[in-house]
């Protein structure tokens, strides 16, 4: 039988994990961000960019009400969420196909550091600043022709695969 939400035997953890959104503006997108972010039990999401569109009735839509329980920041300037990261010392993963990146399986978890996961954009992925401050670049190895996935899908397998590190 199929459980429920109310049913379930998940154990409710927090990571310290912060999910920095690079100029990502697709709402569908936003809003399963926070759905997922929620799920991994992640401490915060900071979107970067002017404008970020947080309208609550299309959000809700796919965050199921999640972005009411994930807190999140808003920084307009690339160059000022560089400067918050480097100065609140986290470990800073991106999830970006570069050519020093290396497969998802392989990055090193610091179970005592607070982790900023980067994602980037749907269209131009991670700028470059902040693929320059990130201490490692990570990738999820595909079989197929497409050499990328949805920012939402990636971002699922990178958490699943940091927080399983994490809970080890």
């Amino acid at each position: 039988m199929q459980l429920t939400h109310e049913n379930t035997h998940f154990e409710k953890k927090k990571f310290p994990i912060t999910l920095v959104c690079d100029h990502i503006y697709f709402q569908q997108n936003i809003g399963s961000l926070f759905r997922i972010g929620e799920a991994f039990g992640i401490e915060k999401i900071i979107f970067i960019g002017k404008d970020i569109p947080l309208t609550p009735r299309k959000i809700n839509k796919t965050s199921r009400s999640t972005h009411l329980q994930v807190p999140y920041t808003i920084i307009e300037e690339t160059a000022s969420a560089i400067d918050y990261l480097l100065e609140n010392k986290y470990e800073i993963i991106a999830l970006e196909i570069a050519e020093t990146s290396t497969p998802i399986n392989e990055v090193i978890v610091n179970k005592n550091q607070k982790i900023a996961l980067l994602i980037g954009s749907e269209i131009a992925g991670i700028s470059e600043p902040l693929l320059a401050i990130a201490n490692q670049i990570t990738h999820i190895t595909m079989y197929g022709k497409n050499s990328s996935m949805n920012v939402v899908q990636a971002t699922s397998i990178a958490l699943y695969e940091i927080t399983n590190r994490l809970n080890q």
